[in-house]
């Protein structure tokens, strides 16, 4: 199923933060939060250096194939990355998804709210999704608060491909 649409995803904007491509300059922050089994346990795990820049360029190849991707998010006022909020469906996937992961250093500032709303309203407005989920590990609670806080609910559990069980939050 192709998505592409003629909104784009990257450029989009918040108040704070600009949504754009991964670039080589990004690799060894993306590496580095991947070799973190904390910061790595709920968004697939430990990363290899090599699994790292594959994960990286697998995210630029979604966006190619379906007009969205998890995009790196910078913050405007620092050019610093923030980490990734965005959207995944690939052909195995359940159904597109809201999917984030934020360094360490700037979780807590509400940039995941802001973020997520503006993912949120992209995928529902211009992309015109019939349906939007995220799906959480049942002991991953900041996640879980963050769905919340985007209007998500909690749908029912699931066990999602290889990834073990996870709770189903669909946004509205």
């Amino acid at each position: 199923m192709n998505y592409l649409n003629t909104e784009q995803m990257i450029g989009l904007e918040t108040e704070r933060l600009y949504f754009r491509q991964w670039a080589a300059m990004d690799y060894p922050i993306f590496a580095e939060f991947f070799s973190n089994e904390v910061h790595a346990k709920y968004v697939g795990g430990l990363k290899t250096p090599e699994e790292s820049y594959r994960l990286m360029a697998s995210y630029i190849g979604h966006y190619t194939l379906n007009g969205f991707s998890y995009l790196a998010v910078e913050e405007k006022a620092s050019k610093n990355l923030i980490g990734t909020i965005g959207l995944w469906k690939s052909a195995p996937w359940p159904e597109p998804e809201l999917g984030y992961w934020l360094l360490p250093q700037f979780q807590g500032k509400g940039f995941g709210v802001e973020a997520g709303l503006a993912v949120k309203d992209f995928a529902l407005k211009q992309l015109k999704l019939d349906t939007l989920v995220s799906y959480i590990d049942p002991n991953n609670e900041p996640s879980k608060t963050l769905a919340l806080r985007l209007g998500a609910r909690l749908d029912s559990k699931m066990i999602l491909l290889d990834f073990g069980i996870h709770e189903v939050y669909r946004y509205q």
